[in-house]
């Protein structure tokens, strides 16, 4: 059975450390999906032309490393956090 829970946690000396108390018996094994907390924000580009390079850049660099043919294929559900 699979249970959704949000806990928030801190990466100290090796170990996720729960910010709040965790209701889990000892050895239970979760999966952790990590997202940084605003650690880098996108810089501010309003210039179009400046935006139409950045974005051609991101296509070729996208264009000189393509998936492996063998890459997994992720659906819908996979994508998204369900609640």
């Amino acid at each position: 059975m699979l249970m959704a829970d949000h806990v928030r946690a801190v990466f100290q000396h090796g170990s996720f450390i729960p910010e709040t108390p965790c209701d889990l018996p000892e050895g239970t094994q979760v999966l952790l999906t990590v997202h940084s907390a605003g650690l880098v924000a996108p810089p501010q580009v309003n210039d179009p032309a400046q935006r139409a390079a950045i974005l051609r850049s991101i296509v070729e660099r996208m264009r000189q490393n393509p998936l492996p043919a063998n890459t997994p294929r992720f659906n819908r559900d996979d994508l998204h956090e369900r609640r």
